[in-house]
């Protein structure tokens, strides 16, 4: 019998009061600067996202893998945490909102596991109520709070009253103010690939970054046990045997979870890339195709003249391909997209119905879909609004309130929705949907 291993790693759960205070940024400085230092770094990311973890891993130069109680599961977390571990000096998990913000939030992971906050607060505003604010963000919950990064810093004496008036918390660091932040657009950062110098600024936030060597050497290692491997239940661990899953992937759909495409391989799958927005037709040895979010509303003009995919994509659907299109992926096989320009674009029209961008917020959160083979979990994010005759066939269900959430259409064996699925957490409903078979449940 094989025991449990135990790892010492320094672990943080970088957060904050709220969105905005530089949390990203002071994140991939942080895990920048500890590359330079010569340290093994692995970061994750709480909660739903998909550019924030781009910009993280382009920063840490390993994957970045989503930490999430509800959407991942408790034991999955703890495995990728302690899998970590065995690679790591350090973890750095990038919390989500505020820090007491969800349901789960960011202090519940952090007290699930035992990890110690870093607490980044914007100073640029304030001097002696910064500690008002942390010492109100460690004791609400309350949360092992290992110190503070003070961000958008003035001065070396602004530094200094931050840090008088935090009493017995730990100034771990500042950040000064930045002349050039990090682009965003309506869905959040730019990813890192359309980024100039994207490289040369990490850097350069590594270098501003100061941190107090006294204070890094006094935070406790974590001891983590690593559990026995998850593992995807038989019969679904080779149900995508022999099969070959074509996946979009360009600038126009980048967004997806990394375990997505773990999983699809744990399940037995080949996997095959090819790009919309080159024109490229449908790989001719796929068995089925996943489109998956990203930036379709930029590139719109290019995809309605890309006649060759056009052409493949029609001709799979009406051969009875399984075809998965989430949020981006969806909006790109409808009839029409009209972007935030106001301009409609013609598209494949698989999905009958328009797209239109708007400029609020649609759809925002934790959801989940009823299969027949239990909850398949994952989120919303998006700024458009599909209006179609075609009925859903179901609805995700939000988290925690349970309400009706974003609908799932079925047209032949496409199945679209702005619903953005966690394969792993219901692999046999993921394996059942890319074998064209019944998979929605009641």
């Amino acid at each position: 019998m094989v025991m449990p291993q135990q790892q010492e790693t320094r672990i943080l759960l970088v957060s904050a009061v709220a969105s905005g205070q530089g949390k990203t940024t002071v994140t991939a400085a942080l895990a920048r600067k500890l590359v330079r230092q010569g340290l093994r770094v692995r970061v994750f990311k709480t909660g739903p996202d998909f550019l924030d973890p781009m910009l993280l891993e382009r920063a840490s130069g390993a994957p970045v893998h989503t930490l999430d109680l509800w959407i991942v599961g408790l034991d999955a977390c703890r495995w990728q945490l302690a899998q970590a571990a065995e690679h790591a000096d350090v973890i750095l998990i990038e919390g989500v909102m505020g820090l007491y913000d969800g349901a789960p939030s960011s202090a519940d992971l952090a007290r699930a596991f035992g990890v110690p906050v870093l607490a980044v607060i914007d100073a640029g505003a304030m001097a002696q109520t910064s500690g008002a604010l942390v010492l109100g963000l460690r004791d609400y919950g309350p949360v092992d709070l290992a110190g503070v990064i003070a961000n958008r810093v003035g001065s070396p004496g602004h530094a200094q009253m931050v840090a008088a008036s935090l009493r017995d918390v730990p100034l771990l660091g500042t950040l000064p103010r930045q002349p050039q932040s990090l682009p965003e657009r309506h869905l959040g950062l730019v990813p890192p690939d359309e980024v100039t110098a994207l490289d040369t600024l990490l850097d350069l936030l590594a270098e501003q970054l100061m941190l107090d060597d006294d204070v890094w050497s006094r935070l406790r290692p974590a001891r983590l046990e690593l559990p026995a491997a998850p593992t995807v239940s038989a019969p679904s661990a080779t149900a995508l045997a022999g099969k070959t899953i074509a996946v979009a992937r360009d600038a126009a759909f980048a967004f997806l979870y990394p375990a997505n495409l773990d999983c699809l391989r744990a399940l037995g799958a080949t996997l095959s890339f090819f790009s919309p927005l080159e024109n490229a037709p449908v790989p001719g040895n796929a068995d089925a195709l996943y489109f998956p979010g990203g930036y379709p509303e930029l590139h719109a003009e290019i995809l309605s003249k890309a006649n060759v995919w056009q052409a493949s994509l029609r001709a799979a659907h009406a051969a009875g391909m399984p075809i998965l299109a989430e949020c981006g992926g969806m909006m790109a096989l409808a009839d029409a997209l009209t972007d935030q320009q106001g301009e409609t674009w013609q598209m494949p029209g698989l999905l009958p119905g328009n797209v239109q961008m708007q400029t609020r917020l649609a759809g925002l959160g934790s959801q989940g879909v009823a299969t027949v083979h239990g909850q398949l979990r994952g989120h919303t994010f998006h700024y458009s609004k599909l209006e179609s005759t075609v009925a859903p066939t179901a609805h995700a269900l939000k988290h925690p309130s349970g309400d009706a959430g974003e609908a799932v259409y079925r047209v032949g064996a496409l199945t679209a929705s702005y619903f953005h699925a966690y394969f792993p957490s219901c692999p046999a409903a993921v394996a059942a949907l890319f074998l064209g078979q019944d998979w929605i449940g009641a």
